[in-house]
């Protein structure tokens, strides 16, 4: 499957909706704040698979903003998002930049894409500069509540998951490229209906509590194991 327009109305992305206070909108507010917190002010920042661009265009008022997507067609409606980013087709494999161009990097839910995960956070290292930040996030194969889920676990809708790792193979990789783990957490459980004949809206708000906490507070809090997503904040070398 290409990454092309249709990718954004497909799969994953099938039920989700941009508009503000979706759980969308909450999600790269979430990761704008993890931005501003370890990042340095005024200082460069990529964010590699920058899809359509909401992410970028938040941290524009805070850092010297760059974003890079595979998908030419969603960079080019990233220019309708953000204001002063610079925006660009290119590969997470082979990053365009020189090295040690940025003080922070994020890559959300992109490696479990790749041919070359590896590579990719390899190339991350590269343009990070040194006590530079990582920022990470990729589906959670330890999952707790995946087992309930089996085969119909959100981490497996997706055809083009062709790069899906347990927690601790990504934290061997991300050590491996240079950079130091300062946290491990999750997202919570948001991919209900985890119970056969239980309302999803009920569930929503029983599974999916904490993690609209985190998510609205900032307050990282949520172990490893305890949602459908695995997050991490790495330091460079």
């Amino acid at each position: 499957m290409s990454f092309d327009e249709n990718y954004f109305s497909s799969h994953t992305y099938a039920n989700i909706t941009f508009a503000k206070y979706s759980m969308y909108w909450w999600s790269n507010r979430f990761y704008a704040t993890l931005a501003r917190r370890y990042g340095r002010r005024g200082a460069r920042l990529l964010e590699v698979g920058s899809g359509m661009g909401h992410l970028t265009g938040q941290l524009e008022d805070t850092f010297e903003t760059f974003g890079c997507d595979i998908n030419h067609w969603a960079v080019k409606q990233s220019k309708s998002v953000v204001n002063k980013s610079s925006l660009q087709t290119a590969s997470a494999q082979e990053l365009p930049f020189t090295n040690h161009s940025f003080n922070i990097v994020i890559i959300k839910h992109i490696v479990e894409h790749l041919p070359d995960p590896q590579k990719a956070i390899q190339e991350i290292a590269r343009v990070t500069e040194p006590g530079g930040t990582l920022i990470l996030a990729t589906p959670n194969l330890d999952s707790l509540l995946k087992p309930w889920k089996g085969d119909k676990w959100i981490g497996y809708q997706d055809p083009t998951h062709i790069s899906l790792k347990r927690p601790a193979e990504w934290l061997d990789i991300i050590r491996s490229a240079g950079f130091s783990p300062l946290k491990v957490f999750s997202d919570g459980f948001w991919d209900v209906p985890y119970i056969r004949f239980v309302p999803s809206q009920m569930q929503k708000l029983f599974f999916g509590s904490l993690g609209g906490f985190q998510a609205i507070t900032g307050f990282v809090f949520l172990p490893m194991r305890w949602g459908e997503s695995i997050i991490v904040i790495a330091k460079k070398k």
